[in-house]
């Protein structure tokens, strides 16, 4: 069995901090977004757009982007949307949400854009 790796991830230092599963990974491409958001559309799942400033990612409310959108199934229009909360919050890290409405919880959640971190 191979040896676990420790994630150096803590409160005081914010550029290492983690968000969900994905954040493990290296940075998602637009393709492979783009192949998030086909998943949580197929599910039938309510996509959502969230943001906050990095510092505040942990232990706070993360804002939303509009309401949900309830029902909505074209891919471009949703990262339409995550898009345009990037340009309008640069600095906020941006999150994917997929509601699931039969499970009433979220079915998927990823950060699909890291802010900057302030010094």
């Amino acid at each position: 069995m191979s040896e676990m790796q420790d994630y150096k991830s803590s409160l005081n230092d914010v550029s290492s901090r983690k968000f969900e599963t994905f954040s493990y990974l290296p940075a998602m491409s637009a393709e492979e977004i783009r192949k998030q958001v086909e998943y949580i559309v197929k599910r039938g799942w309510n996509p959502a757009i969230e943001h906050t400033e990095p510092e505040n990612s942990f232990g706070h409310y993360w804002y939303m982007w509009k309401l949900p959108m309830f029902g909505e199934t074209d891919v471009d229009r949703i990262l339409a949307e995550a898009d345009a909360c990037h340009k309008a919050h640069p600095g906020n890290h941006v999150r994917l949400v997929g509601y699931d409405n039969y499970k009433q919880s979220q079915g998927a959640a990823m950060v699909i854009f890291r802010g900057r971190i302030k010094a």
